[in-house]
């Protein structure tokens, strides 16, 4: 009887772990919505690195960086290269626009740096708390912060 009991008990188990599993495999998740809020280069070269990865899953992403993050979207701002790639987390945000990326910067970012919107890297445009409100309302959209 014992061993009927740690069999019946070693299945349960096998299938509370394969649960998430199928459960993962039937993600209704549209994609993401990722804001970038962190000055830490490691930090923001993860956000980069995971949202790549999502779209290379055939996911959305749309980015907006706020405070500190916002730098990742100017121009002269100070590149770190961020190991094992050797790349900074402009570099990959640059490369996430191409592949369709939306990004913006809180449209509180520029006004209180005192700087203009010609300031920003291509691609990148200043974000309209409306849409933004939207975009995060909608349905199969996670939300990431870094």
């Amino acid at each position: 009887m014992r061993v009927f009991g740690k069999t019946v008990t070693a299945l349960l188990l096998l299938a509370a772990s394969i649960m998430p599993l199928q459960a993962m495999a039937s993600d209704d998740t549209k994609g993401l919505f990722v804001v970038v809020t962190t000055g830490d280069v490691q930090t923001q070269m993860m956000a980069m690195v995971l949202s790549t990865q999502t779209v290379e899953q055939g996911k959305s992403v749309r980015m907006l960086l706020c405070g500190p993050g916002g730098e990742l979207a100017m121009k002269n701002s100070k590149q770190t290269l961020v190991k094992p790639l050797d790349k900074s987390p402009q570099m990959l945000l640059k490369n996430l626009i191409k592949k369709g990326v939306t990004v913006e910067v809180c449209p509180l970012f520029l006004p209180n740096k005192g700087a203009a919107p010609d300031k920003l890297i291509e691609g990148v445009s200043v974000a309209k708390p409306p849409v933004v409100a939207q975009k995060l309302r909608e349905e199969g959209i996670k939300l990431f912060t870094f």
